[in-house]
């Protein structure tokens, strides 16, 4: 039976995420800080690793257990992040800055060296790592100085970890998402109503989690870099 854990697990794309897995039939590592909303989750194959990816213990501690269980790690899904304030720099407290970049950059690093050491020591050798990236790894929306940064970093963490782990057999990939239907989507949604402006189109966020699963299933052979998926409608490529 095939191994994933999955950050961010407790809702929206993490979330969606997870029961796709579950679904599938993979040994389902659920890592998120709630873990009251981890054990609404009940599943034979879940396994519910309550932690906070910014503490650099608790992510070893729930990977060493995770690894206990399943036997090996397969895939990870680096998914946790928040987008934080949005408004202009000049509005952004050192503060709120750094909660992003904690959660963003550091908890996916750490989530990220977890799963390479793994990868690389156990028997056979490798396995996958998917970073949730976002269009605004190449693309910013108004407001989103934090945000876009953490996510412009994520892609450079994830070509680095791309050739860093072609000689473990680890391939590494990153998946950019563009307005799936979640309640971060629908909150910036409604601040855009409240500002009189019309609502970003969305698409359903199973979709994201069909996609996640497709990367994960393929062999180590071969590796999507990125993939780009989107709401056909929302103002991303070119004029349209």
């Amino acid at each position: 039976m095939p191994s994933i854990i999955i950050t961010g697990a407790s809702s929206g794309i993490g979330r969606a995420v997870a029961e796709a897995f579950l679904d599938a039939g993979w040994t389902t590592g659920l890592i998120a800080r709630r873990a009251d909303k981890l054990a609404e989750m009940t599943h034979a194959n879940a396994i519910a690793l309550p932690c906070d990816v910014t503490d650099e213990v608790a992510v070893q501690d729930a990977f060493d257990q995770f690894v206990g269980q399943a036997g090996r790690l397969d895939v990870l899904f680096n998914n946790a992040g928040i987008s934080g304030t949005m408004t202009t720099i000049d509005q952004i407290s050192l503060a709120d800055w750094k909660a992003v970049i904690d959660l963003n950059l550091t908890g996916m690093f750490l989530a990220a060296r977890a799963a390479f050491a793994q990868m690389k020591s156990q028997s056979p050798q490798g396995g996958r790592i998917i970073n949730n990236g976002s269009i605004s790894a190449t693309t910013p929306r108004e407001g989103s100085v934090c945000y876009t940064t953490t996510k412009h970093g994520v892609t450079g963490m994830t070509k680095t970890l791309s050739l860093d782990g072609r000689a473990f057999d680890i391939a590494a990939g990153q998946i950019d998402i563009g307005n799936a239907a979640t309640p971060m989507v629908a909150e910036l949604n409604a601040r855009k109503k409240a500002e009189g402006l019309e609502p970003d189109p969305t698409m359903d966020v199973n979709e994201v989690a069909q996609a996640v699963l497709h990367m994960a299933g393929l062999p180590l052979s071969t590796n999507v870099l990125t993939m780009t998926i989107m709401a056909n409608k929302m103002p991303f490529v070119g004029r349209g």
